[in-house]
């Protein structure tokens, strides 16, 4: 019989640990941590750019929760590593292991696939913050005059080293650093033999990207114009309204399966 006791308290624990990071972020988002962030999107899509979004990994979740769902902005694109075979001139067998995510040569590939226009703004997410790709499409986005907007945690970034060539962090680079409050590792809690379980970075990410959507919408709407914002395809209406306003970015953003 399974110790209910134990996975009990293991699981106040959790919710605990996230409800307490949340708590924390929504406090900084009403202080105005959140706006510089915020200030670079409105201006984007003002501009007519489009939010260019990028995590590998589980921070490609993050991605997903800016880019192309429900109640989310229209102008918006993921970029995955996986671009590179569907549409660039990689084999599959270059997916395997994490080898083109620490690779930073591969941020030139990803750039030039993905139709990039110059009001564009990147938002990149990753929690270590150091990988290649990331590091290297952060630059390569600033060096073409892209404002970057990272999502990171702040704890785990300063206990590693960098792997880029230009020993900068995801942090560095970005014009706007968000924290995501994950600690050291992502795990929250330790089970016996201290082994660690209860990871919390895409939880709290999904939180950063909805705040700083509603965020964008909120100050577009105060301006008297009205957000470009997917509804539920899954609600009467919902197929033709979006894609009339996917439209208005035609072979700018992607929504691949």
């Amino acid at each position: 019989m399974p110790d209910t006791s134990t996975q009990s308290e293991l699981l106040r624990s959790f919710t605990s640990e996230v409800l307490s990071r949340l708590e924390e972020l929504a406090a900084n988002a009403e202080a105005g941590a959140f706006d510089d962030a915020i200030d670079i999107l409105v201006t984007a899509i003002e501009r007519g750019g489009v939010i260019q979004a990028f995590g590998t990994g589980h921070s490609e979740a993050f991605a997903m929760e800016i880019a192309g769902r429900a109640g989310g902005l229209i102008p918006t694109n993921k970029i995955a590593l996986r671009d590179v075979v569907l549409r660039g001139d990689l084999g599959v067998d270059a997916l395997g292991g994490a080898a083109l995510e620490r690779n930073p040569e591969i941020a030139e590939q990803l750039y030039a696939i993905s139709n990039v226009g110059p009001d564009d703004v990147f938002i990149i997410a990753s929690n270590s913050g150091v990988n290649g790709s990331i590091v290297g499409l952060a630059l390569l986005a600033k060096s073409k005059g892209h404002p970057v907007i990272a999502v990171t945690s702040f704890e785990h970034t300063m206990g590693v080293e960098p792997k880029h060539a230009s020993g900068k962090r995801l942090r560095d680079v970005a014009d706007v650093a968000l924290d995501n409050r994950a600690p050291f590792g992502d795990a929250t809690l330790e089970l016996a033999g201290g082994i660690p379980v209860g990871a919390v970075s895409s939880i709290t990410a999904a939180y950063i990207a909805q705040v700083l959507t509603i965020g964008t919408a909120q100050r577009l709407a105060a301006t008297g114009t009205t957000p470009p914002l997917y509804i539920s395809a899954n609600i009467p209406g919902g197929d033709a309204h979006n894609d009339a306003l996917e439209k208005l970015y035609l072979n700018r953003i992607r929504r691949d399966a």
